[in-house]
């Protein structure tokens, strides 16, 4: 098994492609160890003791390293690790049971930045729309997501997953690229923010 290795716009974010599905819907992110127990997969590369962030796309891991983490040392182990997962079919969650849990499938587990107005209901579909079919896709090829937070008195609320949390250039993706595109054709945004 190959799993190809790409660099991401964030230097302590590194892409890894296993050549197979990762997670049949959404995404997934673990921002710290604790989160990391949800999945095998998350726990072991945390478990290295080197990692600091670790996301699942649709065909690909996100692993960001510590700051002072050399990436000639870590790498090797990040590889292993994703190796003797994809190679032995292990599960990517923790088995459990999900018996009174209730969940909105558009809701990814967390709150949203602002009480939005119900009048702006159609504003909201259009966001979604685009984020769903022009933003999330692009950014997705460089390791990361970005997840609608809401939308009230013209401002747009974002979350940056993967390597996009973090990233140096991130401000910009998401000022110059992200906020040109969304006003382009929603006009009633003004501003797109990160939360």
């Amino acid at each position: 098994m190959l799993i190809e290795t790409e660099t991401t716009p964030n230097p302590l974010t590194r892409k890894y492609l296993p050549g197979r599905t990762v997670m049949t819907a959404g995404s997934r992110d673990f921002p710290n160890a604790t989160a990391a127990e949800a999945s095998p997969l998350a726990a072991a590369l945390f478990a290295t003791g080197d990692v600091d962030g670790v996301f699942f796309g649709r065909d690909f891991v996100s692993v960001s390293a510590s700051p002072d983490a050399a990436w000639e040392a870590l790498e090797p182990d990040i590889l292993s690790i994703l190796l003797d997962h994809f190679v032995t079919d292990a599960p990517l969650f923790v088995a459990g049971s999900a018996s009174g849990i209730a969940v909105d499938p558009q809701d990814d587990g967390a709150t949203m930045a602002v009480e939005e107005d119900p009048a702006d209901a159609d504003i909201v579909e259009q966001i979604k729309e685009l984020i769903e079919t022009r933003v999330r896709p692009a950014v997705a090829q460089d390791g990361g997501d970005i997840v609608y937070r809401g939308y009230a008195k013209g401002t747009l609320y974002l979350a940056m997953q993967g390597a996009c949390a973090g990233c140096p250039s991130s401000a910009i993706t998401l000022k110059r690229g992200i906020e040109g595109l969304i006003k382009h054709y929603v006009p009633e945004v003004e501003t797109v923010e990160a939360v």
